[in-house]
């Protein structure tokens, strides 16, 4: 086992790519020393699946999941979705609301039925005093007035991979930062590498969003490029190189705000 310890704050377990070894992907996490996986709900069916692992899973590691209607998804929501949704939060292994937020980047679901899912899953987390698990893109500034108007100051911005002052926005509204292996991307992430300069270790979480974002400075890539949270430890090296500080004090970091965002810092 690896000797640094790590939460992965970002999986999606139930994705297809995972199907044929979920559980050995699940022993090599653990192996990676990685200690806690939070699992992502992005809509009702797959909320109810991690709850389900989650109550079943007789491993080494500790497995949490949020509760929520992803943009793509906020089109095809039954009449009682909210009700469902927070009957969800009756499990002690519920610990976020989302994914939710707005994608008006492919559009899979109209811009009006993105705001009202949206908008209500902000009330629930106001109701229910948990943090929400944020999904943007190409819709920044509707989505941060949203929060802005809503009042929302406790939550993860998930799978950051906006700019400075997009990051900035986010830092002041009181949000915790995602950081995946988009910033490992030469290509894309060079916005995020020179945001990253402003990104407080205090307000960082690490998470691999696996099986995407593989990191492309691991070594010993996959054939499969797919992503695992054994890989976590990628995303950590490069934060660490581009803030000149360790490794050590990166995962140390990102562990304790996640249990302050998530477990109240336990």
């Amino acid at each position: 086992m690896s000797d640094q310890r790590w939460i992965d704050a970002g999986v999606n377990l139930f994705a297809a790519q995972f199907d044929a070894d979920r559980n050995e992907m699940l022993s090599r996490a653990f192996d990676a020393g990685v200690q806690e996986l939070l699992l992502i709900g992005s809509d009702i069916g797959e909320t109810l699946r991690n709850i389900q692992l989650s109550a079943e899973y007789q491993g080494q590691l500790k497995l949490f999941t949020t509760a929520g209607v992803h943009p793509h998804q906020a089109g095809a929501v039954t009449a009682d979705w909210l009700e469902q949704l927070r009957q969800c939060f009756s499990h002690d292994s519920v610990v976020a609301v989302g994914e939710c937020g707005l994608d008006f980047n492919r559009m899979f679901s109209p811009m009006a039925a993105q705001i009202e899912v949206f908008t209500a899953q902000l009330e629930l987390s106001k109701q229910l005093y948990k943090p929400v698990y944020l999904h943007e893109r190409d819709a920044f500034d509707t989505q941060l007035s949203i929060l802005k108007n809503q009042q929302i100051n406790h939550g993860i911005a998930h799978c950051f991979t906006g700019n400075s002052q997009q990051l900035s926005a986010y830092l002041s509204q009181g949000l915790y930062i995602g950081i995946t292996g988009w910033l490992c991307d030469e290509r894309r992430g060079q916005d995020l590498q020179a945001a990253l300069a402003y990104l407080p270790l205090d307000r960082l979480i690490l998470e691999t969003d696996a099986p995407y974002l593989l990191p492309r400075n691991l070594l010993n890539k996959p054939k499969s490029r797919r992503n695992e949270p054994a890989f976590i430890a990628a995303i950590a090296e490069e934060v660490a190189r581009l803030k000149q500080c360790s490794v050590a004090d990166v995962a140390a970091a990102s562990k304790h705000n996640v249990q302050q965002l998530l477990h109240g810092g336990s």
